[in-house]
């Protein structure tokens, strides 16, 4: 248990809002169900289809400060799609992006916890998996957590059928659970500071 008052804010594409989930869960929400913390969390989805992370830097601010409170822990989750390969960003355009992001979190005292793209049908392994080591790289450098979901689920099973069920960017209730499983078990509940309770049925 603990005290605090958290405050989460989830901002990142249509990946960060569960789209395709039938359950209407994602994994924000299953990642949430499994974490103990009394008064509940107060969580925040800011989710922008399509969205790549030059959008992302634009937006994030102005969707989180006014619903930040002095009273409580604030605390910043980006979730990164992969959408800057849709829109021809460099590798150094994205990194460049995430720290910007990053850094602003730091000075608004927000302590970021980052989530990568995992793997999409649609684009080459190499291709995403070069830009989950640039956000990862970003992150390590700025002692951020970061959960690398495309390296555990690129030959995943489940998640490839998941993913071929839909054949589009979203998983279904299946990949959305491996993702869940992936950020519970990547430190989340150190980043939160809180007891570590956790089940297999995500």
């Amino acid at each position: 248990m603990n005290a605090q008052n958290f405050q989460i804010f989830f901002v990142g594409d249509e990946l960060v809002a569960g789209m395709g989930d039938a359950r209407g869960m994602g994994w924000v929400g299953r990642v949430l169900a499994r974490t103990e913390v009394r008064p509940p969390i107060m969580p925040y989805v800011l989710a922008f289809a399509g969205e790549s992370s030059s959008q992302l830097t634009e937006r994030w601010k102005n969707d989180v400060s006014p619903r930040l409170l002095k009273d409580h822990t604030n605390r910043l989750v980006v979730a990164l799609g992969s959408h800057d390969l849709d829109v021809g960003l460099s590798s150094a355009r994205s990194r460049l992006h995430l720290a910007n992001v990053l850094d602003l979190a730091e000075r608004m005292q927000l302590d970021p916890f980052v989530v990568g793209p995992p793997p999409r049908p649609d684009k080459s392994a190499q291709a995403v998996a070069e830009l989950s080591h640039s956000f990862a790289d970003v992150c390590t450098r700025r002692s951020v957590p970061y959960v690398d979901t495309f390296t555990p689920l690129v030959q995943h099973e489940q998640w490839n059928t998941d993913m071929s069920l839909t054949g589009t960017y979203t998983p279904r209730q299946a990949g959305y659970g491996l993702m869940a499983w992936l950020v519970l078990h990547r430190g989340w509940h150190q980043w939160l500071g809180i007891k570590t309770v956790i089940d297999d049925g995500a």
